[in-house]
């Protein structure tokens, strides 16, 4: 068996149904399904066995234990020489498999992933997350799906890598947060290789109301600081911006009691933001959405970091004391 697909599914059927349909138009066809229900309230059992005569798959259930095991809990009943960890919400392109396919042929890899797109049929809201996910004016190069970064940190929703690394390294941590990052940066510190595929992108669906991202971001900017108590190096000043953003709009604001056109700063970004993504997105009601989707991006991040910071730096709290309700180990 040349892959295993290793999808963690928590209370999303519908989303579950359009990744095994797009999987069972793959090019390839060297590849085996292997689908974790992480203890969910509405199961998906139903649509896997809509696909039993079209794919190699299984199914297993399991206690609510976060993404991270739930994949590792996948990782050790596959076969694939190697394991190809994609999230729920995605989609894949006919030719996904048949590109890391031509990549490892060129050029092999420990582990590898890939960038991630907008689909036409989004809705508006999901194409103006994308946008402030992946845009150079918020923190789209952080992510990392440019060739020229000096490394690429593979991300969960689209991560590849090779079985005898995964089960060396020991899978995914406990942490319910950043657990993707802590495992690029122990594939570093390995000594494995790994880089980005291009080519090998999978339109992403994120979240779908701006709440639910604003609570994925915040959980970010926290597992930044969780991430950075363990591998101090891994803290970039790159990383400070969010929070450097954050801190800039309550100073902007505060400022505005007094003098009102100190808003004009807020205004030039927003008008920035609006114009380039009504442009990329065609739509200035994408544009419009974006605006608010990139200061919540920002913003979201940058009050977790700091938040973590000051629990964790200053106040010296252990992560699952400083952030029980977020479970993070």
């Amino acid at each position: 068996m040349r892959y295993s697909i290793i999808i963690p599914v928590y209370n999303r059927p519908d989303e579950a149904d359009e990744l095994l349909e797009s999987l069972t138009l793959q090019t390839l066809k060297d590849f085996e399904v292997i689908v974790v229900e992480d203890g969910s309230a509405i199961p998906c059992r139903e649509i896997v066995k809509k696909y039993e005569d079209q794919l190699n798959i299984h199914y297993y259930d399991k206690p609510n234990s976060g993404p991270g095991q739930t994949r590792n809990y996948g990782a050790e009943r596959a076969k694939g020489e190697y394991l190809i960890i994609l999230d729920s919400d995605c989609v894949l392109p006919p030719g996904y498999l048949n590109e890391i396919e031509k990549e490892l042929a060129r050029k092999p890899a420990d582990a590898f992933g890939g960038p991630d797109r907008a689909h036409s049929s989004f809705t508006h809201t999901q194409k103006a997350i994308n946008y402030a996910m992946t845009s150079f004016f918020t923190t789209g190069g952080i992510r990392g799906g440019k060739k020229k970064m000096d490394k690429f940190y593979p991300r969960s929703f689209n991560m590849g890598i090779r079985a005898e690394v995964y089960h060396t390294l020991g899978g995914f941590s406990k942490m319910r947060f950043g657990e993707d990052i802590d495992f690029s940066i122990r594939i570093f510190k390995g000594g494995y290789a790994c880089r980005l595929f291009p080519e090998a992108w999978v339109w992403h669906k994120r979240r779908t109301d701006l709440k639910k991202f604003f609570k994925q971001v915040h959980n970010s900017g926290i597992a930044r600081i969780n991430l950075y108590k363990k591998y101090p190096e891994s803290l970039k000043l790159v990383h400070l911006l969010p929070a450097i953003f954050t801190l800039g709009v309550v100073l902007v604001l505060l400022a505005s009691l007094i003098c009102p056109w100190s808003l004009a700063l807020l205004g030039i970004f927003a008008g920035v933001i609006f114009i380039d993504s009504s442009i990329a997105n065609k739509s200035p009601l994408i544009g419009i959405i974006s605006v608010m989707a990139a200061f919540i991006q920002l913003t979201g991040y940058g009050s977790g970091f700091l938040a973590a910071w000051w629990k964790r730096c200053v106040l010296g709290k252990q992560a699952f004391s400083a952030f029980e309700k977020n479970f993070y180990e």
